[in-house]
């Protein structure tokens, strides 16, 4: 078993905040009007409809309402709209999580933020500091292009962040307006399956020093603010070919090879046996886990090679069937979820894991 942390190196987890656009569909709407979108171009509707059925999610909210979609003449466009929304959502999912935590806008030492479906400069946490009020000292990290692995390894940087400052506070902050990326032209096998999947919104994570004093939330005193015992990073030589973007005048056209469960399957188990035995834990001491929704296949995959009960991704296949796959947000809603819900026996540890584009993965051991 894990030694008990030491008071002074311990990191916590306080809250998770979320918002989403208020525009929700859920797959039959959804597949309807790409139907009239790509019909007389699609010489096999019912095929949509397969990849859609066979992705599992029954539903998402969408950064605009459906009809302006054909307003968007380009990248550009679409890019304006990804500023625009992530703003009220970004802005949103930091003050839910600040509120759940019961700190202000003033206790924000650090926000980092991640995202891989749009650009700006300045950044989105830059945009934020005027909107939300934001102390003009905060440390700003903006990340790009660490895709769905981006919400593990944000964690992980924050971790890192406080464990430097412990008196400080850090908040990560993801955004992922998916639907803004559709490639209209495109009918490959990836874009099709990325437009019944793909969801957007947003979840922001507020993570605490040890030497910070944190008020106890009278609302909800008996929520858990798990530890962050440790993190890892893995990469995969020779597997950037796996999931990315291919970036044109069009924009983000998504990559998303068929290897990708295999990745899963072939590497993950062994990865986190080697990460838990390295800081003393066996695989049966983990009885939570906090898993990124890539997808039915990779789902199945992930539950295979990390051996886990039945029932123990619950949690993540009930948020890819709500909201879909949210790339980095995603284990972010799921963590929120079994904050919230699940309510992890106290002191019992649990594993949260993402994986991405790279190909890599990202691991952190939680204790509650």
């Amino acid at each position: 078993m894990i030694a008990q942390t030491p008071p002074e190196t311990t990191v916590r987890i306080l809250s998770v905040g979320r918002a989403f656009p208020p525009h929700y569909y859920d797959q039959e709407q959804l597949v309807a009007a790409l139907e009239k979108l790509w019909g007389e171009r699609f010489f096999n509707p019912e095929r949509l409809r397969r990849l859609h059925r066979n992705v599992l999610v029954g539903g998402r909210h969408l950064a605009l309402p459906m009809e302006r979609y054909a307003e968007l003449d380009g990248w550009g466009a679409a890019n304006d709209a990804w500023i625009e929304v992530a703003l009220e959502v970004g802005a949103a999912a930091i003050e839910d999580a600040l509120e759940r935590a019961g700190l202000g806008v003033g206790d924000v030492d650090a926000l980092i933020f991640v995202s891989v479906t749009g650009i700006a400069t300045p950044s989105i946490d830059a945009r934020l500091i005027n909107r939300l009020g934001l102390p003009t000292h905060v440390r700003r990290m903006p990340i790009f292009g660490l895709g769905c692995v981006a919400g593990a390894a944000g964690i992980a940087r924050a971790a890192d962040y406080v464990k430097a400052y412990p008196d400080q506070v850090a908040v990560l902050l993801s955004v992922e307006l998916c639907s803004l990326t559709l490639q209209r032209e495109d009918l490959g096998v990836a874009n099709l399956i990325a437009s019944g999947l793909f969801g957007d919104g947003a979840a922001a994570v507020v993570v605490a020093g040890a030497e910070r004093a944190t008020p106890l939330v009278a609302a909800r005193p008996t929520a858990p603010h798990p530890e962050i015992l440790a993190t890892r990073s893995v990469f995969y030589p020779e597997t950037e070919d796996v999931m990315g973007w291919q970036i044109s005048e069009r924009g983000f056209r998504v990559v998303l090879s068929p290897e990708v469960p295999a990745m899963a399957r072939d590497h993950l188990g062994a990865d986190a046996d080697r990460f838990l035995a390295d800081h003393g834990v066996d695989h049966d001491e983990i009885e939570s886990w906090v898993c990124h929704p890539g997808g039915p296949k990779v789902l199945e995959a992930m539950a295979e090679a990390l051996r886990v009960p039945d029932g123990a991704l619950d949690v993540t296949w009930r948020s890819l069937a709500e909201v879909g796959n949210l790339s980095s947000t995603s284990v972010l809603l799921v963590l929120r979820d079994t904050m919230d819900e699940h309510r992890p026996r106290p002191g019992s540890l649990g594993l949260l894991l993402a994986m991405g584009p790279g190909f890599c993965s990202e691991l952190v051991l939680l204790r509650w």
